[in-house]
Order: C-alpha cells, then sequence, then structure tokens
C-alpha cells in the first residue's frame, strides 16, 4: 500500500529526515517509533503531501505522488498532533467542513459522517460544540475527521497526546477495527507501551536515520541482554564508563538515581552488579528486575533514552 523511498528533508544546518525508507501492506499498523524531534512528523508530513522532499519519493499502491492535486492523495487520511478543529462549531458542523473538503455532499455525507461518528462512539454529542469535549472526545472526533472519505492509507501523528486511559483506550480499540477492514495504518509516538499494542512492525528512528526496522519480537533479538535489573541507588551513582566496561553489564543507562542494566543471565551477573556497587561506594535501597522492553532496545540501539 505504501512505499518510503530514500527521504531525505534538511532545515539549514539541521538534518530532520536523512535517507528513511520502509514500507507498509493493507490491513498492517506500522509504527514510528521515537523520541521528539527524531523525524518522525516530518515524515509523515512529507508522505501526506504537506512538505516536500530534498529528496527520495513516496508511493500511494504502486504509484508516485506526481503533484499537489495528484488524485491518488485521496488515499490518503492525515490524523495530525495538533487539533484540526474548530472549538465554536458542533462536531457534526465540523465533520460537514471537512466533508465539503473532499466533496461529499447530501446522502454520501450524512452516511459518512453517521459511520465515523459510531466508530469513535461521538453520535449523542454530534450537535454539541466541541468546546464543551474533553480531551479525549476531541481526539476521537479528530479522527473521525480523517476518515469521512474512507482513505485506504491512515497516517496518525502521535494520536493519544495529553488524553485521558480510557480515551486511550477508546482510540485504540478504533484502530484495532480499521485495521480489521484492511486499513494500513502509520502510527508515529515516543511511547512504548502503544507500539507495543498496536504494531505489527516498528522503524525505529533517531536523528532522522531509521536505526531498526522488524517486528517486536525481532527487536528483542537484537539485544545483548534479556533481562534488566533496576537499582535505585542513594547516591549519584558510579561513572558510566567504568561501569559499562564490566563483564557482566551488557548496557547501562542512569537517569537520576536510577539505574537500569541490562544483563542476561540473572543468577549470575545480579549479585556480581550488586557486590560491585556496594564494594565501590554505591549504596542502594531498592532493587527490582524486570524483562527488557522497548525502552531497553531503544537504549541498545542508541546509547540514550527515548524521551532524552
Amino acid at each position: 500500500m505504501l512505499e518510503v523511498r530514500n527521504l531525505k528533508k534538511r532545515y539549514g544546518d539541521v538534518v530532520a529526515v536523512a535517507d528513511v525508507s520502509f514500507t507498509a501492506g493493507a490491513g498492517q499498523t506500522v509504527g514510528l517509533l521515537g523520541p521528539n524531534g527524531a523525524g518522525k512528523t516530518t515524515t509523515v508530513s512529507i508522505i501526506a503531501g504537506l512538505i516536500r522532499a530534498d529528496a527520495g519519493q513516496v508511493l500511494i499502491e504502486g504509484r508516485p505522488i506526481e503533484r499537489d492535486a495528484d488524485p491518488i492523495k485521496r488515499r490518503i487520511g492525515l490524523v495530525p498532533q495538533d487539533l484540526a478543529l474548530y472549538d465554536e462549531l458542533s462536531a457534526a458542523d465540523n465533520l460537514t467542513l471537512f466533508g465539503s473538503l473532499y466533496n461529499l455532499d447530501g446522502a454520501n455525507l450524512k452516511r459518512a459522517m453517521a459511520e465515523v461518528l459510531e466508530l469513535v462512539g461521538l453520535v449523542d454529542r454530534a450537535k454539541d460544540k466541541v468546546r464543551t469535549f474533553s480531551g479525549g472526545m476531541k481526539r476521537r472526533l479528530n479522527l473521525a475527521a480523517a476518515l469521512l472519505h474512507d482513505p485506504q492509507l491512515l497516517l496518525l501523528d502521535e494520536p493519544t497526546v495529553g488524553v485521558d486511559p480510557q480515551s486511550r483506550n477508546a482510540i485504540f480499540g478504533n484502530l484495532e477495527t480499521l485495521k480489521q477492514q484492511g486499513k494500513t495504518l502509520i502510527y508515529t509516538t515516543h511511547y512504548t507501551e502503544e507500539a507495543e499494542r498496536l504494531c505489527d512492525r516498528l522503524i525505529v528512528i533517531d536523528h532522522g536515520k531509521v536505526i531498526a526496522d522488524d517486528t517486536l519480537h525481532g527487536l528483542y533479538g537484537l539485544l545483548p541482554a534479556a533481562n534488566v535489573l533496576v537499582v535505585e541507588l542513594e547516591d549519584g551513582g558510579p561513572p558510566m564508563e567504568v561501569f559499562r566496561a564490566l563483564a557482566s553489564v551488557e548496557s547501562a543507562d542512569l537517569n537520576g538515581s536510577q539505574l537500569k542494566v541490562g544483563i542476561r543471565d540473572l543468577a549470575a551477573d545480579v549479585p556480581t552488579v550488586l557486590r560491585w556497587l556496594l564494594d565501590h561506594g554505591h549504596g542502594y535501597r531498592h532493587v527490582v528486575t524486570e524483562r527488557a522492553d522497548l525502552e531497553t532496545v531503544f537504549l541498545s540501539l542508541t546509547g540514550r533514552r527515548l524521551r532524552d
């Protein structure tokens, strides 16, 4: 459904996107995972045609997008990170406005509005002004607006920013329904739990570059360590270049007083690491072990935290 070839975008001396390539098939959710400023929004904006790439190509169903008014772009729906709604209009009036931009009117518009409002659970609030909506309801209406013209490819740029857990779960349910309908979803996020729940494949992006492209299982296979030791230290922690050189340490990250250590063998490596900390004057007040997660994958691949 979507093929992205060698996209590049620079703003002066800043490289926003550096040779990004990936594909996405029908009925597949592909996540773009990376910290703020990694190049995710720029990539999505290029796919949507809002920004012109310096180099590279975007193909929809095998066809390159040739110009701004290319009919193939009607296959795309965009859910932007910033809400694209008018607070003083009702939900129905907002959808009427967006429907007119897609040349929808009459019975076709009414049917489309009924379908998207039903999907996002806002049928009973259709006549209410958007300013009376909660943040989660606005996010769901934002999704509804992007679905009016029944796009096959849906671009979702951080669609759950600032919403409560209940609304987030409602949006997840909507997206899972769309996936079952065979739509292709491109989902940008810096929340690992969202990526783990929703995505069939993950494109890990940092500093505008693709540093990994695989399934969740495949990404875990890249890890040198299958387990994480989390230690709450009583002081500022050890010098990281010295600590990372230990034979038992596969990776390490110090955030405040919390030390996260990637290890292979729980039975052998945990006692070794804890004894080293005590022997070098680094006391601790709490210790817990956990399985490696996407945050650990990102740290292993880039050497920095996902939210840095």
